[in-house]
């Protein structure tokens, strides 16, 4: 969720709260969200806390992160229990106990899954059974080095070492290690995640994070390299694939280089082929249940840098909500991302939550964004995160920020006496 997005104009100043226009109710129907960071589900008393103040906050949604690096933060059949939660008896369900601490203060439950994000590069995992041990072959390499790791086995100590050197001398743009899209066991097992939780826990929603590549120096590992050759080579004349194939016995990246653009869009393709079936295997089961992803803002950041073509995941109806990440300060640029989320969306048929950078901004600013949310008609908004309203700090000095923006943008003004 956390994303490298430094407003152009400046933070722009909200002295006072947004008010609601002549005392008039939030919208009927209105989504009022919360991201919740899985640092809040490693406790019984944090998890009721939360919901707690969710509810007293005037929110009637939480989206909770329940994996976050390869991880569960509930009792899942294909990774790994989170090991933040090793102090708790083997008994806690972070995600049942959400399910039912939230369900009785009426509060709907939305399962957040980090897609690709597989590892913090300063906090590797040692668990054996953690993805990034068990299967380096399924890691996104960078194209640094991705000639030097083709010939490689993946089992070997160097292959994982290479990829964090790299990534951690280049982390502009990088949050830690990922998976690759492209490699179809990477994606049967995101699928097997997705259908675990929808089929063992009461859940309102499941959510897509980090669905996407980290920057363009990706992915350019053997099993994408030999994927796209694959998709590629019928679409060549004859001549084009002799000339290819002589490039090919010297630098495995020749089809990648020779065709950029089609690289490209073979990336997107293979995220796009990720979301169309998770979204239908969800709709199967429980065709209720709401599926939503978390995607950058700036549409054409998202589609050129990191491949995520959330445009035509809308235009193709496999997702039923995006929520754009508008985490700028400045509430113009917010207006303007959220009216070209809103109108993509809205013209598929489908809804748009404005995500707000809470982390960021000041109550009084989060209000405002609000406001202009509601007068671009998103269905609803998002705050990130709940966990940085709880602590007090110089934009939440008295620690009572979900209070200040349930007060400016959630209650009904009283309406003056008629005449």
């Amino acid at each position: 969720m956390w994303l490298l997005t430094i407003s152009a104009h400046g933070q722009k100043s909200a002295t006072a709260a947004a008010a609601l226009p002549g005392g008039a109710a939030p919208p009927v129907g209105e989504v009022r969200a919360l991201w919740v960071v899985r640092t809040t589900l490693t406790s019984p008393e944090k998890i009721r806390l939360m919901t707690e103040r969710a509810q007293s906050g005037g929110f009637n949604t939480i989206i909770v992160q329940v994996r976050g690096r390869g991880d569960a933060y509930y009792r899942s059949r294909w990774e790994p229990r989170a090991d933040a939660l090793k102090d708790q008896p083997p008994g806690f369900d972070p995600l049942a106990t959400t399910i039912s601490e939230g369900k009785r203060r009426g509060l709907q439950i939305h399962a957040w899954i980090n897609t690709s994000l597989l590892a913090n590069l300063d906090d590797l995992p040692v668990e054996r059974a953690h993805v990034y041990n068990a299967h380096p072959e399924w890691l996104a390499v960078p194209r640094a080095v991705a000639a030097e790791l083709y010939p490689m086995s993946p089992a070997d100590q160097r292959y994982r070492a290479r990829i964090v050197e790299w990534s951690k001398a280049n982390r502009s743009e990088l949050e830690g290690v990922y998976t690759s899209p492209s490699n179809p066991a990477v994606r049967e097992h995101l699928y097997s995640i997705w259908m675990d939780i929808l089929e063992r826990y009461d859940v309102d929603g499941l959510h897509f994070d980090y669905v996407r590549l980290a920057s363009p120096d990706f992915d350019y590992s053997r099993t994408s390299l030999d994927r796209f050759r694959e998709w590629l080579e019928p679409r060549l004349g004859a001549g084009e694939r002799r000339l290819l194939a002589q490039s090919l016995k010297n630098n495995p990246l020749a089809a990648a280089d020779a065709y950029q653009e089609e690289y490209a869009n073979f990336q997107r393709g293979q995220i796009t082929a990720l979301v169309e079936r998770i979204y239908h295997g969800v709709k199967k089961r429980r065709a209720g249940v709401v599926v939503s992803a978390a995607v950058f803002a700036n549409d054409e950041n998202a589609y050129t840098r990191r491949f995520q073509d959330w445009r035509r995941w809308l235009q193709m109806g496999i997702l039923d909500v995006v929520c754009p990440m508008a985490y700028t300060p400045d509430t113009e640029i917010f207006r303007k991302q959220i009216e070209v989320a809103s109108a993509a969306a809205h013209a598929a048929g489908r809804r748009v939550w404005a995500g707000i950078g809470a982390y960021r901004i000041p109550a009084e600013s989060a209000v405002e964004k609000i406001e202009v949310a509601r007068s671009l008609k998103a269905d609803g908004v998002i705050l990130f995160s709940y966990d940085f309203t709880t602590t007090t700090g110089a934009l939440n000095p008295s620690g009572d920020y979900l209070n200040r923006v349930r007060r400016g943008a959630f209650e009904t003004r009283n309406q003056p006496p008629s005449q």
